[in-house]
């Protein structure tokens, strides 16, 4: 092998359609940088996935569709790990690195209605179903008038649960519905100026263990600088909140040919009632280790200025007890 990787390699991933497209998606990637690896895809069950009855902010955990993966990588019955980013808390577990994150498909949020409804024309009372926070936060910022209740479920369960009637919409991610071929499923695209999506959200992340050299060598490969600068951006803000999916937090990284890096950041109430924004960007010219180190800054930033004007207490109030929904 050209590489000098051990074949075959273990590849661990959640069992979704969406985990195993992504993971087909890189297996395919490193088949073209190296005809002669082979791949053993295992599936592997997570938190989230077992617990898929309850509320993913009341379930009280951060690594909720990542730690068991993560797990199986640090002791060896895995090789390397697909995941999407948003999903990866921002602290690795010790021995694992991300070796690489795949170019960003696009991070907008989008409606699924079979009536063809946009934000702006569902019917008062309408009821919207997601599994984020973020996303019912600003959703109930723009339509007050509409129900959110959680929806959890892969993604073609969520869209089945949309066809039988149990919510007139369902928000959710433009980019896993492209994946899995269900983009003509999409009522509307939601401007990222309306609602903000999740950290890292749109990218895919590949770990592996920071002493397999070759592998990390080759996986190097597939990493796409300015989505690496963006998300670092991204996370460095997330981590600061110390945020996850138990507070309704949002950020969004760009960086265009000019050599400037933006990034936009939320904070948000529950019920959208309460909300604090902001912006900051810097000249980031190239993509060197030094230039993450900036976007990690800018990160740090922008968590700093929204925690002055009022973050904090909004995360506070908004973290939900462990356990059981009130009834």
């Amino acid at each position: 092998m050209k590489s000098g990787v051990r074949s075959p390699l273990r590849v661990g991933t959640r069992g979704s359609r969406l985990a195993v497209w992504q993971t087909e998606a890189v297996i395919g990637r490193l088949r073209g940088l190296d005809a002669g690896l082979e791949f053993e895809r295992k599936e592997i069950s997570t938190t989230g996935d077992r617990l898929s009855d309850r509320p993913l902010a009341r379930i009280g955990d951060r690594g909720l569709f990542t730690r068991e993966i993560e797990e199986s990588l640090a002791d060896g019955r895995v090789d390397l790990a697909v995941h999407s980013l948003k999903d990866l808390p921002t602290t690795m577990p010790a021995g694992v690195v991300i070796a690489a994150i795949l170019e960003r498909a696009d991070p907008s949020d989008v409606l699924v209605s079979p009536g063809g409804f946009t934000l702006a024309t569902l019917p008062a009372g309408a009821r919207v179903g997601t599994s984020s926070l973020r996303r019912r936060a600003q959703i109930l910022a723009l339509r007050p008038d509409v129900e959110v209740h959680d929806l959890r479920g892969n993604v073609p369960t969520r869209v089945a649960m949309v066809d039988r009637g149990d919510y007139r919409a369902a928000v959710m991610a433009r980019a896993g519905l492209i994946r899995l071929g269900l983009e003509h499923r999409i009522s509307e695209v939601i401007s990222t100026e309306a609602v903000l999506p999740a950290v890292g959200q749109g990218a895919i992340a590949v770990q592996a263990r920071a002493g397999d050299e070759a592998l990390l060598r080759v996986l190097a490969r597939l990493d796409h600088g300015p989505t690496r600068l963006t998300t670092t951006a991204e996370r460095a803000f997330l981590a600061e909140l110390q945020g996850g999916c138990q507070v309704p937090l949002a950020a969004l990284g760009t960086w265009n040919s000019a050599g400037r890096l933006t990034l936009r950041g939320l904070v948000a109430s529950p019920d959208g009632r309460q909300a604090v924004k902001g912006e900051r960007s810097a000249a980031v010219a190239d993509l060197a280790d030094s230039s993450l180190d900036a976007a990690a800054q800018l990160g740090r930033e922008l968590a700093a200025e929204l925690v002055d004007r009022g973050a904090r207490t909004i995360l506070e109030s908004a973290r939900l007890p462990e356990g059981p929904e009130p009834k």
